[in-house]
Parts: structure tokens; C-alpha cells; sequence
């Protein structure tokens, strides 16, 4: 994809903030569905008429722990609220697995669910998705992303979920360049061309270019693979020996940065993570990650079975277009116990990380 057709295809997305204004409405009911999903779980009075069906597709095969979570709390919440369901589950790498991908969705589709919990980062995944528009079921819930495509304004998934990409990587730069004094060099280590590489690593280049002396000193895309963030760390050490700091736009990004900075014994160069999972976490801990956008993550998963819910009890009109979890700002200098905590919240039903 060229450039321009990229920035073509990021004027789609309706950043939050617009969707509010050009939707007032939308506004108390993504209020009365957060209580909701903060609150203790009120299970069905009475069993549904058939168990649901829910195919969840997941490019879940990575260091990131999210999607795994994700599929945990999903499940302790229906189990919770009292929904029979059968589940079946794909996981695949990210970005890469695109003819895999799909092969799953024509196997889950063939299954006849209910539910079909699937992403959107690549250009295909649209062309995917707006079939499974078009036909009308199974309901679509759309993960990783809270920002609606204006293209599909009339007929919408039936929720958008996730954490919002730009919200966070605002609070990630934001602290980042403050450390850095707003000068110096800095590594763009983007996703792969699609929609993560534009909300975070695209937000990141916008903040770092309203200070004049800060300079992009190199950018490649990594497809999410550590290997190649690695590489790419590397070369860019040795071309730009004053580099002070390194955006990544996934976990296993900046895991593959950190693995080169620990070589080179250039742990200086400021290197965040996003997400705020177990692995991260731990970098972070270690001394190796300076910052990150921590999710509680599964309030995700919540989201999706109260979605659920509300549809059973024919009250889907209570389901909010998009819910967007809360995010924390985590660095080096965040208390062991303020991190205990948020490990305590944002992992509530997948499980608390267990300490070596």
C-alpha cells in the first residue's frame, strides 16, 4: 500500500472522539455499559432456548498475552452470567497468517455461529469483514479496535471492542519525550501496513513532529515479528549512535528492540512497550522497558459477554457502538504495589502473572 493510500484509508477510521460528536447518543450508553461491565455479574433468570455458538478468530499466536486473556475472560464472564455456549477458537500469527486467516473464517462461518469475534488490521481482513456485513450474521463483534469505519456507517459490526490505540501511545509519547527533553533521535519500529501501525505508530510520529528537534531517525516494518525488530535495532544503532529513543508498536516489537539494546549495552535509548502484559511487565521490572500503555485487559472480554447478554434478553439496543477499556500509564518509576494493583484489576478473571 502506498503512502498515500494508507493516510487515504486512515481518514476511514472515526477516531472516538468525532464518532461522540457526530453520535451524542452514543455517549450514556458507552456509560451505562461500562458500569455494567465494572459491576458483578447478573446472570440470565432463565436459560436460553438454545446454547450460542461463538467462533473467536485470533492472531493470538505471539508473546503478547492479550488475546489468550482476552478468550479467558470471555469465558469466566458467560460461565458468570449463566449463558450456555460452545466455542471454537483460531489462532494464528499476526499479519502474516493472512491466507490462514481466511481459511478460519470460511471454517467458522461454515459452523453457523451466532457470534464471530474477529480483528481488522490488514486491508483483507476488510474485504473479510464487510461480506459477513453484507449477509447479516452471525452478529459481528470486532476486536482490537475502537475506532469505526465510517465506510460501514449504515451497517455497523455489532460492537467495536478493545483498548484505544492513540489514547495510549498519547500518554506513551507524551512521557517519552518529556525524558528525552523533546530533541534527539528516535526508532519507529512499526506493526505491519494497517490499522495498528496507523493508530499507535502513526500517533507517535504526529506528537514527536510538533517539537522541531525531534528527528525520526529510521522506520521499518516489522510484521510484528521480535526477529526483525531485533535486526532493525541493530542497524539503526550502528548508522545513528546517538539514537535516544525507540517507539514499538507491539509487544513482541519491543521485546526483539530490547534484545538489542541489552547487546549493544545500550539500555539508555528510552524503549516502550504497549499493552502491559505478563511480558512486558516483567521487561519493565527488569529494567529493560522504560514505559508502557497498560490495558486492564479483561474488561475486553467482559464486554463481549455482556454485549451477549443484553442480546439474549432482547436488549441489544443497550449495546453500545464501541467500548474502550481503561488504560494505564506504567513506568520504571511506578511503585511495585501501584503494579500489583492494576495487575489485580486488569486480570481479574485470566489470571495474575505468578512471580518467579
Amino acid at each position: 500500500m502506498t503512502f498515500l493510500a494508507e493516510a487515504r484509508a486512515a481518514d476511514d477510521y472515526v477516531r472516538l472522539e468525532r464518532f461522540l460528536d457526530r453520535h451524542p447518543g452514543q455517549q450514556a450508553l458507552m456509560a451505562d455499559f461500562a458500569d455494567r461491565v465494572q459491576s458483578p455479574p447478573m446472570p440470565l433468570a432463565a436459560s436460553p432456548r438454545r446454547v450460542q455458538r461463538i467462533a473467536v478468530i485470533y492472531p493470538g499466536l505471539q508473546a503478547s498475552d492479550y488475546w489468550r486473556r482476552s478468550l479467558a475472560s470471555l469465558e469466566a464472564r458467560l460461565d458468570a452470567l449463566h449463558i450456555p455456549y460452545e466455542l471454537r477458537t483460531f489462532m494464528s500469527r499476526p499479519s502474516v497468517d493472512i491466507d490462514l486467516q481466511a481459511r478460519q473464517l470460511t471454517s467458522a462461518l461454515q459452523w453457523r455461529p451466532d457470534y464471530l469475534a474477529f480483528t481488522l488490521d490488514a486491508v483483507s481482513h476488510r474485504r473479510m469483514i464487510e461480506r459477513i456485513l453484507a449477509l447479516g450474521d452471525p452478529r459481528l463483534i470486532l476486536q482490537n479496535i475502537t475506532t469505526p469505519l465510517a465506510a460501514w456507517e449504515d451497517e455497523p459490526p455489532f460492537l467495536y471492542v478493545g483498548f484505544d490505540h492513540a489514547q495510549g501511545t498519547r500518554r506513551i509519547a507524551e512521557w517519552m519525550l518529556e525524558r528525552a527533553g523533546h530533541h534527539g533521535k528516535y526508532l519507529m519500529l512499526y506493526f505491519s501496513p494497517g490499522y495498528v501501525s496507523r493508530m499507535r505508530g502513526g500517533t507517535f510520529a504526529a506528537e514527536a513532529a510538533r517539537y522541531p528537534e525531534v528527528e525520526q531517525a529510521a522506520a521499518y516494518y516489522t510484521g510484528g515479528d521480535a526477529e526483525t525488530a531485533y535486526r532493525a535495532t541493530l542497524e539503526t544503532l550502528e548508522a545513528h549512535p546517538d539514537l535516544k529513543m525507540i517507539f514499538a508498536n507491539s509487544t513482541d516489537v519491543a521485546l526483539g528492540a530490547l534484545r538489542a539494546l541489552r547487546e549493544t549495552d545500550r539500555l539508555d535509548v528510552l524503549l516502550n512497550g504497549w499493552g502491559g502484559g505478563a511480558a512486558e511487565l516483567e521487561a519493565l521490572k527488569d529494567g529493560g522497558l522504560d514505559v508502557t500503555a497498560m490495558r486492564i485487559n479483561d474488561d475486553n472480554g467482559v464486554a463481549m459477554a455482556e454485549a451477549i447478554r443484553l442480546a439474549l434478553i432482547d436488549q441489544a439496543d443497550r449495546v453500545p457502538r464501541v467500548f474502550a477499556g481503561d488504560i494505564a500509564l506504567v513506568t520504571r518509576d511506578t511503585p511495585a504495589a501501584e503494579i500489583a494493583r492494576l495487575e489485580r484489576r486488569a486480570f481479574r478473571l485470566s489470571g495474575i502473572p505468578e512471580e518467579d
